[in-house]
This record gives C-alpha cells, structure tokens and sequence, in this order.
C-alpha cells in the first residue's frame, strides 16, 4: 500500500501543473545542457527550469561546455561542491555559443558536484555532453545506473544536414539517427520531452519507445513580452514613412532561413508592398554575420532592411511589440520560442510549416503557415495581413490569447512531477527484488551475465568510437572552415 500512497498525490498534482511537487525538494538533481546562458532559446529555456527548481528547493547542480563568448554564468563554489561546473570545449566557429565538449569521465561530474551519484540526471538537447552521460551510463551496473529524463530541443541531424556541404551533412544525418536511437532506447532513459509534433515523428522513426516520449510545450514571460511595449519613437525611426513594419527575431546563420527571407524580401519589394523588414539578431562571428548580411545586399532590397543587431530584455519586448508581423522563415527549429514571444506580444506569424511552428501557429487563427519551399505562397500570405489592418488586429488578439495560456510556472512544473515520478520509481525498484531474466524467467548466471557485460562494452566502444571519429571529421571541417574565413578576412583587409 505504501507505494500506492506515495504516488497517489504526484499523479492527481501532476493533472494540476500549478503545483510544485514537494517532495522533490532537497533531492540531488545533475543537470547537464550542451549550453547555458542567455545565449539562444533553448538555453533560455534551460535556464528557465534551473531558475524555478532552484527557487522551489532543488539541490541542482549544472554542467555545461564552455563557450568562448563573454556571455558565461557562474555562481562561486560552495566549499568543495561546485552548483555549475564549466567544461572545456572545441568552439564551434559558425556559433561561438556552442562548443564540443571534450571528453569527460562520469565520475568526475559526480566528484565535482554532489560529491556522489545524484537522484536524476536531467539532459537538455543532449549531444557532445550528453551522449558521453547516457554511454557511461550504460556501462555500470543496473543499480548504479541514475535514471534520465532528456528533453529533445535541438535537430541535431537537421542542424548538421543545413550547416555541412554533402556528404559531411549526410553523414552527419545518418550518424546521429543512430547514435540517439542506441541511447534513447536503453532502460536508463526513462523519459524524452519532445516540443512538437515534427520531434515525435523523428524519434518514431529511429524506434524510440513509445512510452518513453512526452509532449512538453514552452511557456513565455507574458510580462515582459507585451502589447503595452509597444513605441511609437521605435517605429518612426524603422519605418520613417509609415511602411508596415515585418520583423524576424534569430541569430544570423545560415540555418536560420535567411537565404529563404532574401528573396521572399526582393519579392516582396517587385510586388509594390510599402515595407520594412526589421532583423533583430546578430552572430558572434563576424564573417557568418556579413555572409547573411550579404544575402540582403540587392540594390533594391537593401533600403527596406534595418539589422538592429542584439537584443534582450526590455530592448527585445519593445521591438517584438513595435512590428505589425513576424516573419518565421527557419526550418529546423525542434519550437520556435520567438513564435510565443511574438503571440505574446501581439503580433501574428507567417511562417514556413515545417518544425515546431507547425504546433505552435494555428494556420488562419493566430497567423498562416505555407509549404516550407514555397515563396509565393509565404509572400502571399505576408501580402494578405500587411494590407488587411483588421484582418492582423484580429489574428494578433488571437495570438495574445494563446501565449496567456502557456505560462513558465506551468511548463517547469511538468517538468518536476516528472522529475519525481522518476526518482520514486528506481527508488521502488532498488527496494524489490533483483531483476530476472525476462525469457527465463530466473535470475542469470554468470555466463550470461559475462556475455552480456562483454557485449554491453563492445556496443558501448563502438558507440564511443562513431562518437569520437565524427566529432574528429566535424573538427577538421571545422578548422578548416574557420582558417578559410580567416585567409578571406585578410584578403578583404588587403
């Protein structure tokens, strides 16, 4: 009965996301994210989570690559426990924010944190961190082994398969569809978080357990990110004439379709619509930054584009809140928090129906979707609402409504009952009695458990191996890359 008991309240509080669950309170959570820091929306989603469990009484600890940009968020050690542990990392040079963390033992992230295993290991958009957690899991005993909850945040394939030139993107492609079934299959991984429809179909296809994956959404600070915030000086330095005012919020790389907004921009501007396209984003390399910038270079496009450069906070609510329509035009994006701080902020999407705004924009309510290749159809859309004042007015009231509904409190909540289910669950299982075989039905002796153990590592080093050679091949493209920007730059120079 006591089990009963125990999980009676996490299941009825777990209907009702208001609620923190207490008794996660003072349990050892390791949490392990591929980025940390104000950095891009996922990691603002991380730190989101950290923040809420933290002030709800979690032991958290955080592990992180470093990343060679001035943004890095430490909080001093507490005697010999560190609450963030910072790794070294390769950059990556097409996005500083993010580097490939090196090789890293398990029990050295135990040592440096808690000082012993934790209760849970939370993986955010695992991938160099976070697939190293879920091999050397594997390897230790089922007892030892500290049950995972990942949360699914980054198209690490789709990323690859944008960023590299054939075949390293195929290769990329095929390398992490393998790898993420091996570790998401295992026992140890008892949950996944995925954030739309287009992830659950990818994790279907790589034989994921059913089971195991859960929708989780995202929520939005509807207090920053508001109507109110809208300025009137803003939009008069924009658009001076009074053009209708398009805005797209990302970071200027490649992925971010901006190759697919230059033009729809040209076409925009042949078809006769009075317009400012207003880019708020920038790139910590300069050389990716021109390369997009570039895109935008036509002579007849050009006027119409302002590049605000960085935003955050204030600055970034009052430019969401001054547009008259927010342009989508990534294809790769697992969400698209910027969608919801849109909504949030009154103003409709366009954008291409593929990835996370395929959940999040309900198509001719809160905003349209077009076929992800199909450049007349966006623009037409475009088109439609930055003629139609009522017609957008109506859309953006729709889409306030929807971003009140997805609050943060309600998000990370799921997040902890999930957490606790967890820990509550190996915890019953330590309790009872040893697994058994599950064709036998007996305990195994010690020649299957040999072959098993020997088979276990052999999986295990081959894992490891497809990881490490990839990791080797993306570097070498990596250098390469950066030393042939780095030649280019001096030629500019010159």
């Amino acid at each position: 009965m006591a089990p009963t008991t125990a999980h009676a309240p996490c299941a009825h509080a777990y209907n009702h996301l208001s609620v923190f669950p207490e008794a996660l309170k003072g349990k050892k959570i390791l949490l392990c994210t591929e980025s940390f820091g104000p950095v891009n929306g996922v990691s603002r989603t991380t730190m989101m989570l950290v923040s809420h469990l933290r002030a709800n009484g979690c032991d958290l600890a955080v592990v992180s690559p470093q990343n060679s940009t001035a943004v890095n968020t430490f909080i001093p050690k507490l005697g010999t426990i560190e609450i963030e542990v910072r790794l070294r990392g390769y950059p990556v040079p097409f996005n500083p924010e993010l580097s490939i963390a090196y090789l890293v033992r398990l029990s050295e992230l135990y040592r440096r944190t808690f000082g012993c295993p934790p209760d849970l290991i939370y993986l955010a958009s695992p991938a160099s961190l976070g697939f190293q957690v879920m091999l050397q899991l594997r390897q230790r005993p089922r007892a030892d082994q500290v049950p995972v909850v990942c949360n699914f945040q980054t198209d690490l394939a789709g990323y690859c398969k944008t960023l590299f030139p054939w075949p390293l993107g195929d290769i990329a492609d095929c390398t992490f569809a393998a790898v993420q079934s091996f570790l998401f299959r295992h026992p140890s991984v008892r949950s996944i978080f995925y954030p739309s429809t287009h992830v659950r179909r990818y994790l279907e296809r790589h034989r994921v357990q059913p089971d195991k994956m859960e929708l989780l959404g995202r929520g939005v600070d509807a207090n920053t990110f508001h109507p109110s915030k809208r300025s009137k000086a803003l939009r008069e330095s924009i658009g001076p004439n009074g053009e209708v005012i398009l805005i797209c919020v990302a970071r200027l790389a490649a992925e971010k379709g901006f190759d697919f907004l230059a033009r729809a921009a040209q076409e925009l501007d042949a078809r006769g619509l009075h317009f400012k396209l207003y880019l708020v984003g920038g790139n910590r390399q300069a050389e990716v930054e021109a390369e997009v910038k570039h895109l935008f270079s036509d002579s007849r496009c050009k006027s119409r584009v302002v590049f605000a450069g960085f935003k955050v906070g204030e600055a970034l609510a009052e430019a969401y809140a001054s547009a008259d329509l927010f342009l989508h035009c990534s294809v790769s994006e697992t969400f698209g928090l910027v969608v919801l701080e849109s909504f949030a902020s009154g103003v409709p999407v366009v954008a291409r129906d593929m990835g996370g705004p395929s959940d999040t924009v309900d198509d001719g309510v809160s905003g349209f979707l077009t076929p992800p290749d199909d450049l007349s159809a966006f623009v037409d859309k475009v088109i439609l609402l930055a003629n139609d004042k009522k017609l957008r007015h109506r859309f953006g009231g729709r889409a306030l409504k929807q971003a009140r509904e997805a609050t943060w409190d309600k998000i990370n909540n799921k997040v902890a009952w999930k957490m606790l289910q967890t820990i509550q669950q190996r915890e019953q299982e330590l309790a009872g009695p040893p697994p058994h075989d599950s064709h036998l039905g007996r305990s195994r002796g010690p020649s299957a458990v040999r072959e098993t153990v020997i088979g276990s590592k052999l999986q295990v080093a081959a894992a490891l191996g497809v990881i490490v050679g990839f990791w080797g091949l993306v570097s070498v493209y990596l250098a390469f890359t950066k030393a042939k920007r780095w030649v280019r730059s001096l030629f500019s120079i010159a």
